[in-house]
């Protein structure tokens, strides 16, 4: 029986710490503020770009009015600047294909700006599988708050979220959706204490949970 099955975008498809290390660290330098190193950016993703920024301007010490220039700089860097398509882990666009051949309905539910989204879904390869894409910009909440789930899975009966992080878990638990844990991305506290229906460490395990689950 078919699922409507939502994604997470960044460490869940895509490596993405790279890029996005990359677009915050050149938007730094152009503001003559300090750099920052990657596994600190690395700790700061799962929340959206607005939090991220903040974080990044906390942890370098500089005043929180240079957001909305920061911020500007840094999208400006990532939609400008090809997203690599080796950034897909391993397996995930073979998973998409074979959920997508089985029937599923896939979307994407990600705290990525929209337009950020649009490009790396581009540059990768990947947006021919996604019928809905929710940005962290499409409504006025973003992850945790269930009100993204619920619109990329547009009212399906029977749904699933894919993520990797604690916000994804909590994003399910809010939505009342089954969740699949990602168990190699960004999250940061241990797979046991994070509540999930399934996990798996590499995507060619993830077609035969979901069939374990429909």
């Amino acid at each position: 029986m078919s699922l409507t099955i939502a994604f997470d975008l960044d460490g869940t498809l895509i490596d993405s710490v790279p890029h996005i290390h990359h677009s915050v660290a050149s938007a730094l330098a152009e503001m003559d503020l300090p750099g920052i190193e990657r596994d600190t950016t690395q700790g700061f993703v799962g929340r959206g770009l607005p939090i991220l920024l903040e974080r990044v301007l906390d942890h370098i010490g500089a005043p929180q009015d240079h957001h909305a220039e920061l911020t500007r700089r840094t999208m400006h860097h990532y939609v400008n600047t090809p997203s690599d398509p080796a950034s897909v882990y391993p397996g995930a666009q073979e998973a998409l294909t074979t959920l997508q051949a089985a029937g599923h309905r896939l979307t994407l539910c990600t705290n990525k700006p929209y337009e950020a989204t649009l490009s790396a879904l581009r540059d990768t390869g990947l947006a021919p599988f996604f019928e809905i894409v929710i940005g962290g910009d499409s409504l006025p909440t973003r992850k945790p708050d269930p009100a993204m789930l619920h619109a990329a899975l547009a009212g399906a009966s029977r749904a699933l979220f894919v993520g990797d992080s604690e916000t994804d878990v909590r994003t399910a638990q809010n939505a009342g959706i089954p969740f699949l844990l990602f168990t190699e991305g960004y999250r940061k506290t241990p797979v046991g204490d994070l509540p999930h229906a399934a996990r798996f460490a590499h995507h060619a395990n993830l077609p035969a949970l979901v069939a374990d689950l429909a």
